[in-house]
């Protein structure tokens, strides 16, 4: 019986992806605190989280079966955010306490998926050896 690691790892694998480039965008916005002009980003998850779904059970086209399969998506799960601060005169609208705060979230559930992998792989490895190790 083939073990199917997309039931057995459920979104999660998704989720994780998902996550790490979120982090990505919240850093882009720290990086960029002090640039003029620099508007602030995030990710829409639930958004982003459908789109992984949907494009790993699409088939992907290739025009030679050697080739590597790349992802062409496109970044549109990426918002600006409203500002919860007034513009302070050079256009840019990110606060850093806000980014902080989002960026530990982010963090903390990337943690939490990454556990709950952790813990189906050990499952599968018992079962599949049959051992408590």
């Amino acid at each position: 019986m083939a073990i199917s690691f997309d039931k057995a790892f459920g979104l999660h694998q998704q989720a994780l992806l998902v996550r790490d480039r979120r982090a990505q965008v919240l850093s882009e916005n720290i990086a960029n605190a002090d640039t003029p002009g620099y508007k602030a980003k995030d990710l829409d998850f639930q958004q982003a989280l459908t789109n992984a779904q949907s494009r790993q059970s699409q088939p992907i086209n290739r025009t030679h079966n050697g080739h590597f399969a790349i992802s062409t998506a496109v970044r549109q799960e990426e918002k600006f955010r409203n500002p919860d601060q007034p513009d302070t005169g050079d256009g840019n609208s990110v606060d850093m306490h806000r980014e902080r705060n989002v960026m530990m979230q982010n963090a903390i559930e990337y943690q939490t998926s990454l556990q709950f992998l952790n813990s189906r792989i050990s499952g599968l490895k018992k079962a599949i050896t049959g051992t408590g190790q």
